[in-house]
């Protein structure tokens, strides 16, 4: 039996697996589709958060090698510049998701994660110790825990019984790699229907194209006749299109799961949350939604924790999510471009050339904002922990380099170092460090230095030292389990 079944194996799923191998977790992931690869280039990068999570765990590199940085976060018609926010990586990543599931493949393939693939999931029974996962062949695999990442039409969330809320469609879009006989226009444009572009890819002989249709209602498979059709609608011709590597068609259908957890069933990135992409976080919210599930689940599994960890999960993702999802609602608002709307895309122009109003939404769209409640306190509780270039006993270090293993770390900034976790040493980093520069947060700006910070392997700060330990052994006990007995 399983520890974990991860139900797909795009971004989000890997990451998922990724971190629950670290944590020692017995994980595999099944998947449908018999390759790995990826058709199209798909979704199209992310931002700044999710970078610095990748650079959590020492792999951000390798993306970055991949990728192109840029100012990527857009608000209606204008970039938000978020050069001067206090991060180590003050921009977006331009990468196509063809590109980058081959580099997380390579990571959880490092891990020793398994990938079963030609393995259609197509339902489960849940009992009190476990989950009995069926398969489309008639077989049975049982687990611990399943986890849903199998997308927007999601066969773990149906089959578990959670709603899915949300605003129906509005609009549609195509979307897809073809050849031209015909020099497309380069660039986007905008009307009253919405968003129409060519955008040359490397290979310089073939385009990838999207286009909002003149009608919503078509729900199957698009074909070249329909992109045609749409194209010849906008622009007068469909500039010869012809040998589609991929077609696909996508709505402002908004939806998010009514919970994220039903019983040992839970669910990450798509099969948790849909939202039309403008604004570029469907992926990065995805990773984060892992990031912030694997740790708490391994420690379930492994017996380190009690089961009601987990509902920090939907406590701490589900209000991100909705937030997430009424940007994008807002986002897709600013693209028609008729005369009412337009008049509402230059006031939005407006504001966001202002600074405040910048920093504001260019912080929600990064994921530089996020605060999980954890009671009242240090304005870095609950928050993302800076990456500090710390000096230690053993050396100059960064503070993200000491969550690249996935464990917690308290920090003690003390002179001299006094802190004791001595019954929660095999499972927490005590390090002894220095910093003298500034605590400067996105938003906030500088805050008084703490004495020490328990960060969680998510990265989000548990605890803060202000001089005592006061509150210490409440946080390591909430969220890594009762200490061990000493002695």
């Amino acid at each position: 039996m399983a520890g974990v079944i991860v139900v797909g194996s795009g971004p989000s799923g890997m990451m998922l697996a990724g971190e629950l191998a670290m944590a020692g977790v017995d994980v595999v992931i099944m998947e449908r589709r018999p390759t790995r690869e990826v058709t199209g280039s798909r979704a199209g990068g992310f931002h700044s958060r999710t970078i610095e999570i990748l650079d959590q765990r020492g792999i951000a590199d390798r993306f970055l090698a991949e990728g192109q940085t840029a100012q990527t976060a857009r608000f209606g018609r204008s970039v938000l510049d978020i050069s001067d926010f206090p991060t180590r990586h003050p921009y977006g990543l331009a990468l196509w998701q063809n590109r980058m599931e081959p580099i997380l493949a390579g990571w959880i393939e490092e891990l020793g994660v398994p990938v079963h693939r030609d393995r259609e999931v197509t339902g489960f029974v849940q009992d009190e110790t476990g989950v009995v996962v069926e398969l489309a062949d008639g077989e049975t695999v049982r687990a611990t825990y399943l986890v849903g990442a199998d997308g927007g039409r999601s066969v773990i969330r149906k089959a578990a019984g959670i709603d899915f809320p949300g605003w129906d469609a509005t609009r549609s879009n195509l979307i897809a790699e073809v050849e031209a006989a015909q020099e497309p226009p380069s660039g986007m444009r905008q009307d009253e229907t919405g968003v129409h572009g060519f955008t040359l890819m490397e290979d310089r002989r073939t385009y990838r194209v999207i286009t909002t249709e003149q009608q919503l209602g078509a729900t199957a498979e698009p074909s070249l006749k329909d992109l045609s059709e749409a194209l010849e609608a906008v622009y007068g011709t469909d500039f010869g299109v012809r040998d589609p590597t991929w077609i696909s068609r996508f709505t402002d259908a908004t939806r998010q799961a009514a919970t994220y957890r039903q019983g040992r069933v839970l669910l990450v990135g798509d099969a948790a949350h849909v939202h039309y992409p403008a604004g570029g976080q469907g992926i990065g919210l995805g990773l984060q939604d892992a990031v912030n599930l694997g740790w708490k689940l391994a420690q379930v599994v492994n017996g380190t924790s009690s089961e009601s960890l987990l509902d920090t999960y939907h406590a701490e993702r589900h209000p991100v999510g909705a937030r997430a999802l009424k940007h994008s609602m807002a986002q897709t608002a600013l693209q028609r471009l008729d005369a009412r709307t337009a008049a509402l895309a230059e006031t939005v122009d407006e504001l966001m050339s202002m600074d405040q109003p910048r920093r504001h939404v260019a912080a929600l769209i990064h994921g530089l904002d996020i605060t999980y409640d954890f009671g009242e306190g240090h304005p870095m509780l609950g928050r993302r922990m800076p990456d500090l270039d710390l000096d230690t006993a053993d050396g100059p270090t960064r503070v993200f380099t000491l969550l690249h293993d996935a464990k917690p770390v308290l920090l003690d900034l003390a002179e001299p170092a006094s802190l004791d976790i001595t019954p929660w040493a095999e499972r927490v980093n005590l390090v002894a460090a220095r910093f003298t520069g500034a605590w400067r947060l996105p938003l906030i700006g500088d805050v008084t230095p703490p004495t020490a910070v328990l960060i969680r392997p998510d990265g989000y700060v548990a605890w803060v030292g202000q001089g005592t330990d006061d509150g210490l052994t409440d946080a390591l006990t909430r969220w890594f389990g009762p200490g061990l007995p000493v002695g």
